[in-house]
């Protein structure tokens, strides 16, 4: 099969030090949770209070601003106070802290099925919506907003994103191997609660061709024409951008009409899943668990909410002081704080880097070297921006179309924070 990719930039992107492939190891349950009320952008309802008991599943926070998604509780228990925090841009975020007592209503018991192929559309995104159900890699949209957003299309196809250019990935290779029943149901319950979608299409990298035949072959059930397209593996092929470019290279070369796309990761879809078909909302995440500092490095299946520090502790611990704690990717994943911050829906990975990983040797000079400018996708020039921005002449370049990836940080043998900088001064310049 022909592999398709984007034109320009990007680079090779392997780490030792993240989980080799493997099955997840369940965590263990955690004594004490904390379940995030939105922050100070998106904010959510609490519908309990202090003192009060929760069930395992129970709605606890209610959506109270566009983008905001329902909350709920992970594990029984009494709510014994509420925690604030501001993360690293400075955004305060409240929660509840709750004790784990009682007895589980759906762990270790057989999962209730719902027949949900007589279920109108409109039906399922009122479930997906109200069980809290949002995109997992990225912008963490509300699953039923963009479900919304593509009936508008005269023509849409579901694209299921498995492409793995980052070793970070891990977890989500993991879920797609555990759960790919689930994963394939889920795009098959977007897809019918969108209406528009004409076909589903399963974006793997080629270096995982096995996994997209397995796919492939599952989805063949579906009444919804599906396709296996495979990707590079040079990163970032996963963005959305460079993805699309290499669909709409396909979708040339097939003579084919794709319409808009709609892509989603298999944890999303796999949540949509239990949502439809279980009637729960997202328990457990899929985390990659690792970093320099870290002592074992392994795949985890994680309860929502369950706190950073207790994650690490179950990897064994740090073998060094950490000089930076990243959840997601080291090229684009957001700092962590506070060791008692909790496991989100969006969080893929827990990396805890040494000095030496984080790249904290000091900044230089630039030397010159145009290495940033060979792998930006974008075809942007790092370094060039970075000079300006530094100079104050930033206004007419603040929003320049910087995807944030990683690649000039990665290659920049000088330190120098490049993305880091054009990604705040863009912040800067949307807020006003």
């Amino acid at each position: 099969m022909k592999i398709y990719s984007f034109p320009r930039g990007g680079l090779p992107y392997e780490d030792p030090t993240a989980p080799v492939k493997s099955e997840a190891v369940n965590a263990y349950l955690p004594a004490l949770s904390v379940f995030p009320l939105g922050n100070s952008l998106k904010k959510v309802y609490p519908v309990i209070s202090v003192g009060d008991l929760v069930r395992e599943g129970m709605l606890i926070g209610k959506a109270n601003d566009p983008g905001a998604v329902n909350v709920h509780a992970t594990v029984p228990g009494r709510v014994i106070r509420k925690a604030s925090w501001k993360d690293r841009d400075g955004i305060e975020n409240e929660a509840f802290v709750i004790k784990m007592e009682g007895s589980f209503e759906k762990l270790g018991k057989k999962d209730d099925v719902y027949q949900w192929i007589g279920v109108n559309g409109y039906d399922l995104q009122k479930m997906i919506s109200e069980l809290g159900i949002v995109e997992m890699d990225y912008t963490e949209k509300p699953l039923a907003d963009m479900i919304s957003a593509g009936r508008k299309e005269d023509k849409l196809t579901l694209v299921v994103r498995c492409v793995f250019d980052d070793p970070w990935l891990i977890a989500d290779y993991a879920l797609c191997m555990d759960r790919m029943k689930a994963v394939i149901e889920g795009a098959a319950i977007v897809a019918k609660a969108c209406f528009k979608v004409t076909q589903i299409i399963f974006a793997v990298s080629h270096r995982e061709k096995d996994l997209g035949q397995m796919l492939l072959t599952g989805a063949e059930k579906l009444e919804i024409p599906s396709s296996l397209v495979l990707t590079g593996s040079r990163y970032p092929q996963r963005n959305n951008r460079e993805l699309e470019i290499a669909l709409r290279l396909y979708e040339k070369k097939e003579g084919l009409n794709l319409g808009k796309l709609l892509i989603l990761g298999p944890a999303v879809l796999a949540a949509a899943f239990d949502a439809i078909v279980h009637k729960k909302p997202m328990l457990d995440r899929y985390v990659a668990v690792g970093g320099s500092a870290i002592k074992n490095p392994q795949i985890m299946k994680v309860r929502v909410g369950t706190r950073i520090g207790e994650v690490i502790e179950q990897c064994g611990g740090f073998i060094d002081k950490p000089e930076k704690i990243v959840t997601g990717s080291p090229l684009s994943g957001k700092e962590v704080m506070y060791l008692d911050e909790p496991v989100s829906k969006t969080c893929y990975a827990i990396v805890a880097m040494t000095k030496t990983q984080a790249a904290n040797h000091g900044q230089q000079n630039c030397i010159n070297c145009g290495e940033c400018r060979a792998v930006c996708p974008v075809g942007l020039d790092p370094q060039n921006i970075y000079k300006r921005l530094r100079m104050f002449e930033a206004q007419e370049i603040v929003t320049v179309n910087c995807r944030g990836c990683g690649c000039c940080k990665i290659v920049c043998p000088s330190a120098i924070p490049l993305m880091e900088t054009i990604m705040e001064k863009n912040q800067e310049a949307k807020n006003g």
